[in-house]
């Protein structure tokens, strides 16, 4: 229980993978809490136990497929004075982790929200990336369909500020294919993997040259992506020859005629149609 008899919610970073990031505050909050809510129990225990701490309360598991649950029984607990703390598998909670519905729920019911702040994937990746980090927007995990994951990228083309991604390693090749080809297989890019574990490998290149690594090397692991922003304003207009060879481009990078028309088009400021006259004169 809080010392002043009040539940609050805290938010406990954990390290993505080398233990030694994990801070004062993390052991002293896991051995006090009143409850730990975490995304996976296993990993919790075996974090404790790496850490040489007693979680001292009830450990419950606060993941996905029981997060919007299990949220009224934890406001409850905040309202007999527990102390809940929320960890997820390794960074900040409630950045593509569980930990949102939690703190919407208690801050709308009344209770305080702090956190014992600590390692981030996005803001690691993204000072490792060697990209422009004085601005940044997080988009986390893009659509799992293809088409889905395209269109929403068609929409991002155009953002100047570099951009943070997370993805899964099965979708990470398709990823790659499709953000050439709707942002241009010049653009720089990072894919950032295994942050501060055993095998971290950081990426750098062209989107392009990124997608032909991931299809050949099939990268493993939790994996960040930062890719530079959009350069400021529409671009001159080039020659035709020129427009057509940019389509034709992110066709080969895997991207579909009709993204590699609506990708030109929109990095030029120029209409679509005009784009799809072009490239089909050709033929």
């Amino acid at each position: 229980m809080d010392e002043n008899g009040t539940g609050r919610v805290v938010l406990v970073g954990a390290p993505l993978g080398n233990i030694g990031d994990a801070s004062a505050r993390l052991r002293d909050v896991l051995a006090s809490a009143d409850i730990v809510a975490a995304e996976d129990t296993r990993r919790l225990t075996r974090l404790a136990r790496d850490l040489g701490v007693t979680v001292g309360g009830r450990i419950v598991s606060y993941f996905e497929g029981n997060e919007e649950r299990r949220t009224p029984d934890l406001v409850e607990a905040l309202r007999g004075g527990a102390v809940v703390a929320v960890v997820t598998d390794g960074g900040m909670p409630s950045v593509s982790d569980p930990g949102y519905r939690l703190v919407r729920a208690a801050l709308d019911a009344g209770f305080p929200v702090t956190a014992a702040p600590g390692p981030s994937a996005v803001t690691t990746a993204l000072a490792l990336s060697g990209l422009p980090s004085d601005r940044f927007c997080f988009e986390g995990f893009l659509s799992r369909s293809g088409s889905g994951r395209r269109s929403r990228l068609r929409e991002l083309a155009a953002e100047p500020r570099t951009l943070v991604f997370f993805e899964a390693p099965h979708r990470i090749t398709g990823m790659l294919e499709d953000l050439a080809g709707v942002f241009g297989a010049e653009r720089a890019g990072a894919v950032c993997r295994e942050l501060t574990k055993t095998y971290e490998e950081i990426r750098r290149g062209p989107l392009g040259e990124l997608a032909a690594w991931a299809a050949e090397a099939e990268p493993r692991g939790e994996i960040t992506v930062v890719v530079a922003g959009a350069p400021a304003g529409p671009a001159e207009r080039p020659a035709d020859e020129d427009l057509r060879a940019a389509v034709a481009e992110r066709e080969a990078a895997g991207a579909s005629r009709r993204d590699a028309i609506q990708a030109v088009a929109d990095a030029y400021g120029l209409r679509k149609r005009e784009v799809y006259a072009l490239v089909h004169a050709a033929q």
